[in-house]
């Protein structure tokens, strides 16, 4: 499995306390060693953690299942089917449901194929390689398209993200 970092974003700073609405302020609390939000009124702390997003690389007859995105970001862009992990699943068992949602496909998960770190908008990828179950895919409702591409056809002037393009060049 691939590991890379991708060091590209920005970090949103939290403004106001998602319990009481109070102004936030940025500093190190007591017995820790990273700035975080503190609540000026109400005095809780926001933590800021990472969100995993799952998807397939699915290679197929030696091409690649790609969906073009039908909701933003990236509208009209190309991806692999990914998305947030969903509390209660395993990384795989949230990549093949990304993947029914996104392309209708039943995959099978073959191995870990790479993880990409981008820790400026928190995120953490997490691609698995799989292969179709059965020769079938549609886009579901965050798709509008969904195509296998030979290797040499894959559009990467319209990938939706950095964090794809970095895969499908692995």
């Amino acid at each position: 499995m691939s590991v890379f970092v991708i060091l590209q974003g920005n970090v949103r700073k939290i403004k106001f306390c998602q319990w009481c609405g109070g102004p936030a302020k940025h500093e190190i609390p007591d017995g820790e060693e990273k700035i975080r939000a503190i609540c000026t009124l109400c005095g809780k702390i926001a933590y800021q953690n990472p969100k995993m997003v799952v998807g397939c690389l699915i290679e197929h007859d030696r091409k690649i299942l790609l969906c073009k995105r039908n909701i933003e970001p990236s509208l009209g862009l190309w991806t692999l089917p990914a998305g947030y992990l969903e509390i209660g699943e395993s990384a795989a068992e949230g990549a093949i449901r990304e993947t029914w949602e996104e392309a209708g496909a039943e995959v099978e998960v073959i191995s870990p194929f790479a993880q990409l770190d981008i820790p400026l908008i928190g995120q953490t990828y997490v691609i698995f390689l799989a292969k179709l179950k059965k020769p079938q895919f549609s886009p579901g409702p965050e798709s509008s398209e969904c195509c296998l591409f030979e290797v040499d056809d894959i559009p990467f002037d319209s990938l939706a993200f950095s964090s794809i393009f970095v895969t499908l060049n692995l």
